[in-house]
């Protein structure tokens, strides 16, 4: 499976962005798509994450309330709604697929994209 991440940008505190990713290849076979963040210097972090074929999500604790994840099977996308944006959530986010279950461990990210940069300006 390929992915790719888009919608990144240069945002003020409190506004939104929506990021899109295009998941192309064995998509059947995907069973969660995830969005992980890495911002300078710190460590990647888990954002969110959706089963491919149900509606789970799973959300890291940073974000919960603020960012959606979300889906279109047809268009074979995901994306994460992204409000009320902190200075704080500034990375760089990266879409990636597990073949496994919905977990928070980016070990258990078999497929990634590459990256999009989100800057949240105070």
């Amino acid at each position: 499976v390929q992915l790719q991440a888009s919608g990144g940008g240069l945002v003020q505190a409190g506004g939104s962005l929506r990021l899109s990713c295009e998941v192309s290849g064995r998509t059947l076979s995907a069973y969660v798509v995830g969005w992980f963040r890495q911002a300078p210097g710190k460590e990647r972090e888990f954002v969110a994450g959706i089963t491919w074929s149900r509606w789970s999500t799973l959300y890291g604790d940073p974000v919960k309330g603020r960012f959606t994840i979300s889906k279109d099977n047809a268009k074979n996308m995901a994306y994460l709604q992204m409000n009320a944006l902190k200075p704080e959530d500034t990375a760089v986010y990266y879409c990636a697929a597990s073949y496994t279950a919905l977990v928070k461990r980016d070990r258990s990210y078999e497929a990634w994209g590459q990256g999009t940069q989100v800057t949240v300006s105070s």
